[in-house]
């Protein structure tokens, strides 16, 4: 009998020791493109989440109403498929009863992401997802309640682009090669060219491929002979080395332009000299001297043994903006969390200040041109909205 009491006490015990860390504890659900075809993305997503969760728990958790709350993550590879990213979202909110969700980054998976965390009134915060469709219903042309973004949207990102391309590097003439099966290229191809039109500059060739293509000799003899001042690249860092290698090849000398989509480190090495004087737009620059920038890229470098990129800096502004809107909730319910969202005014994170206007998910910020020179990326310039 008295083993038997001595097992149930023990059971009792185990029973509310559950109850009390499931009491004490927030659950925040991370989508991130781990395999697939941008692995460097989701590894620096995942590594900021993990240091951002990990800064909170060491200061004691997170005070909501009053409460301290450990924060606990539960992280979703999404392969950079939309069917894995909508699966893996569906997961986070029914199954592991997440009250947030921070990603995915890349638009594709975003998209559909979005729709079933907006469906579900969960609050999601995608750090990279540049492309409207994320933070607007296409259907009815109006913002979702419950979806943000910590970047630029690729509208911004394309007018930029052009701005830069004709003001400061005096293009007149440019030509473009983008990636026909990603939307958020081609949207950033598409705002170029219109804008670029705009402006007064001329367009000499308009050239695609797509995904998993190797050979890009035919389109880039097509925008040699268009002559251009400039080529824009708006694609993924992983095939921004063949395509610069082949235009090289091909006797292709002026300046190249990129996107967003080029800022992971992988890129340095796989490109190599061939890359040198390139310049593209990011959201972040690690060799800022802003104390709080450079903390952050001491911290990382310090856990991981690397450079952040911009995927990196933008998850942990995400957490960061996801946090501080905790600690002006009245309870760790998603609806107070997503009001709190909505309010956040000059928040000082590390890819800038950040501003949310009321009714709208995407945050009013500026855009960081970055040059690669001596093998490294080195600030060039910044442009405000």
């Amino acid at each position: 009998m008295a083993r038997l009491y001595r097992a149930a006490l023990t059971l009792l015990l185990l029973l509310c020791g559950c109850a009390k860390e499931q009491d004490n504890a927030i659950h925040i659900g991370v989508i991130a493109e781990l395999t697939g075809d941008i692995p460097a993305v989701g590894a620096s997503c995942k590594n900021a989440a993990e240091m951002a969760v990990k800064t909170v728990n060491d200061m004691g958790g997170i005070d909501i109403g009053g409460k301290k709350y450990v924060v606990k993550t539960q992280i979703e590879d999404s392969a950079g498929r939309a069917d894995q990213a909508a699966s893996a979202a569906l997961k986070l909110i029914t199954r592991d009863k997440v009250i947030a969700i921070i990603g995915p980054n890349a638009s594709s998976g975003a998209i559909p992401a979005s729709e079933i965390a907006e469906t579900s009134k969960i609050p999601m915060i995608s750090p990279w997802s540049t492309n409207p469709k994320t933070t607007i219903d296409p259907k009815t042309g109006k913002q979702k309640s419950y979806v943000f973004r910590a970047c630029y949207m690729d509208s911004f990102q394309g007018r930029v682009l052009a701005a830069f391309a004709l003001g400061q590097l005096k293009a007149k003439r440019a030509a473009v090669l983008y990636d026909v099966a990603s939307e958020v290229l081609k949207g950033q191809a598409e705002v170029f060219k219109q804008t670029f039109e705009e402006k007064g500059g001329t367009i000499t060739g308009f050239e695609t491929y797509t995904t998993g293509n190797k050979d890009f000799s035919v389109q880039m003899t097509k925008l040699k002979n268009g002559s251009p001042d400039l080529i824009l690249l708006p694609t993924y860092y992983s095939d921004v080395p063949l395509q610069v290698e082949q235009a090289r090849r091909l006797g292709i000398t002026v300046p190249i332009l990129g996107s967003d989509a080029w800022a992971s480190h992988d890129l340095l090495g796989l490109c190599g000299n061939n890359c040198e004087g390139a310049f593209f737009s990011s959201h972040f620059c690690s060799s800022s001297t802003a104390p709080g920038v450079k903390k952050f890229v001491d911290d990382y470098n310090a856990l991981y043994g690397s450079v952040p990129d911009d995927v990196a800096a933008l998850t942990y502004d995400s957490f960061g903006i996801l946090f501080e809107a905790m600690k002006r909730a009245a309870k760790p319910a998603s609806e107070d969390i997503k009001t709190a969202i909505q309010k956040i005014n000059g928040f000082q994170g590390v890819t800038g200040n950040i501003t949310f206007h009321e009714g709208s998910g995407d945050p009013e910020k500026s855009v960081v041109i970055l040059q690669i020179k001596d093998g490294d990326f080195r600030w060039f310039s910044d442009i405000k909205p």
